[in-house]
């Protein structure tokens, strides 16, 4: 699931930084002083998407923005086998431990959700607590009584599109792809700045298209024991409420927050909303 991007707030960024993970130098933004809080974007976007949130959440944490592989600033050209849920499930336990900085509070977005969520289940020794906002993926069996293998009609979108991009037609899979989820005319509608942002990390969607991303089972979300809070747009249409309370149901101890007027890219909408959440939580 895409995270898409609204019209930032101009504001000075502080400068990129990179760790060298698995071979690889993942780039990342770190403002702050405090608990370490760690933030994985979703797809179509990078480390620049929690710029609004960037001041909020710095005035009492060390906030580490990361770019996932293949995503900017690398401009990936869709090749290869080495993007999938896996691959930035150990990238990011790596980049966690590389950082050095004892354990960190985790937060994720879509796609960057369900990657928090596998390093959780697999890493709890690095993490002290978790943040999911509408985390992308599917339900299995065991959450949920209508599942159906085979591909979601989210990932049938994923592969038309990105069939699209990989034939040199990339606005034409980014208009696709973005009106398929948020209604026609809406790729027309998005101002020049998120815009280039979705254009920067078009590829990944080559890669996404092959993802054979794992569904979410009962096992899974019982795994999950530190403390979590799942953070949704209480306007989201689709599947992302129903993965998102499905799993709340099934984390124990979990906390849920639902706000007002907004959708998917609920912490571009609402930033100082979300911030009050996240820091409430971080520091109760």
């Amino acid at each position: 699931m895409t995270c898409f991007s609204f019209p930032p707030t101009p504001r000075h960024e502080p400068p990129m930084q990179t760790l060298s993970v698995n071979g690889y130098d993942m780039a990342y933004l770190d403002v702050g002083n405090g608990p370490p809080l760690v933030c994985v974007h979703g797809s179509l976007c990078d480390f620049r998407i929690w710029s609004a949130v960037l001041g909020p959440l710095s005035r009492k944490h060390r906030v580490i923005a990361v770019s996932l592989r293949h995503f900017f600033p690398e401009h990936w050209d869709g090749i290869g086998d080495t993007y999938s849920i896996a691959q930035h499930t150990d990238d990011m336990i790596g980049f966690i431990e590389k950082l050095d900085a004892g354990p960190v509070d985790l937060m994720g977005h879509s796609r960057g959700g369900h990657v928090s969520f596998r390093v959780a289940q697999r890493r709890p020794d690095l993490l002290r607590k978790l943040i999911l906002a509408e985390p992308g993926g599917e339900l299995d069996a065991t959450l949920d009584p209508a599942f159906k293998p085979g591909p979601s009609p989210l990932a049938a979108r994923v592969a038309a599109s990105a069939d699209k991009i990989a034939g040199g037609d990339v606005e034409g899979g980014l208009t696709m792809f973005f009106d398929a989820i948020e209604g026609p005319g809406a790729w027309a509608r998005l101002p020049a700045t998120p815009k280039q942002q979705l254009r920067d990390n078009a590829f990944t969607l080559i890669g996404q298209s092959r993802d054979k991303r794992p569904p979410f089972s009962k096992l899974d979300a019982e795994a999950i024991k530190m403390p979590t809070l799942f953070v949704g747009g209480a306007n989201t249409k689709g599947a992302l409420p129903k993965v998102l309370h499905t799993l709340a149901a099934n984390v124990k101890g979990s906390k849920t927050a639902m706000i007002p007027n907004t959708t998917h890219p609920m912490f571009e909408q609402a930033p100082q909303k979300f911030s009050e959440i996240v820091l409430e939580f971080l520091g109760s």
